[in-house]
C-alpha cells in the first residue's frame, strides 16, 4: 500500500463539525416541519437548537474559507485551466464510476496531496461550497429574523419563496449526505476513505512495474 498525506489536521475537525452539523440540522429541520408527526423534542426547543447548530455551522463555514484562502490548500480543489484536458479526465472519471469500478479497474485518479480530488469531486466540491451553502445559510438568517430581515425577504419574493428554497436545499443536503457516504465506500476496502479522513493519510494499492505486470 501506498500512504500519502492529503488531509491536514485542521481540515479533518472541520468536515466531521460539518458532517455532524449538518446532520442535527437536517434532524431538528425534520422536527420543525413536522412537528405534528415527529416528537424527538417540543417545537420551540427544535427551532433554538436548529438556529444554534445553523449559527455554528455558519461560524465553521468561514473558517474553512479562511484556511482554503490563506493557505497553498487552495489548489487542492481548483480545476485545471486545460479545458480539454480537463473534460478528458471528467469522461475518464464518469466512466469508471458508471463502468469501470464495476468490472475491477483502477481508478483513473491518483491522490495526492495537491490532488485529492478526481475531476468530478472538484466542480461537486466548488458547487456546493461556494453557492448552495452560502444561499442555505442566507436563506436561513432571513427565516431566523423575518421581521428584522424583511425587506430582504420582500426582495426576494416573500417568505414562502424564500422557506421553499431553503427546503430544496434541505433536500438536496439529505440526498447529498447519502451519496456522499455511498461514494466514501468505494476505496480500496469499504471503509478506507473513511479512515483516511480520521487519520489523514489516504492508502492507494501501488502499480506494479512493467515487468511485474508482464511477469
Amino acid at each position: 500500500m501506498q500512504r500519502t498525506y492529503v488531509h491536514p489536521l485542521p481540515v479533518r475537525i472541520w468536515h466531521w463539525i460539518n458532517a455532524l452539523g449538518f446532520v442535527l440540522l437536517i434532524v431538528t429541520g425534520l422536527q420543525v416541519r413536522y412537528a405534528d408527526i415527529l416528537g424527538l423534542l417540543s417545537f420551540e426547543m427544535a427551532i433554538k437548537f436548529h438556529n444554534w447548530i445553523g449559527f455554528a455551522l455558519i461560524a465553521n463555514y468561514f473558517i474553512w474559507l479562511l484556511f482554503y484562502l490563506l493557505t497553498d490548500k487552495v489548489s487542492v480543489y481548483h480545476p485545471e485551466l486545460d479545458a480539454r484536458k480537463y473534460f478528458n479526465d471528467t469522461l475518464r472519471q464518469i466512466r469508471f464510476y458508471s463502468y469501470g469500478i464495476f468490472r475491477g479497474e483502477p481508478n483513473p485518479h491518483h491522490v495526492r496531496p495537491y490532488a485529492k480530488f478526481n475531476p468530478l469531486q472538484k466542480v461537486m466540491y466548488q458547487i456546493v461550497m461556494l453557492l448552495i451553502v452560502p444561499v442555505q445559510f442566507g436563506t436561513g438568517l432571513l427565516l431566523w429574523d423575518v421581521t428584522r430581515f424583511s425587506s430582504w425577504v420582500e426582495a426576494l419574493g416573500g417568505v414562502r419563496v424564500v422557506s421553499t428554497v431553503h427546503v430544496l436545499i434541505f433536500i438536496f443536503f439529505a440526498s447529498f449526505i447519502l451519496i456522499h457516504v455511498y461514494l466514501g465506500s468505494l476505496g480500496h476496502t469499504a471503509s478506507a476513505h473513511f479512515k483516511a479522513m480520521m487519520t489523514g493519510y489516504e492508502e492507494e494499492l501501488e502499480e506494479a512495474p512493467p515487468a511485474a505486470q508482464a511477469g
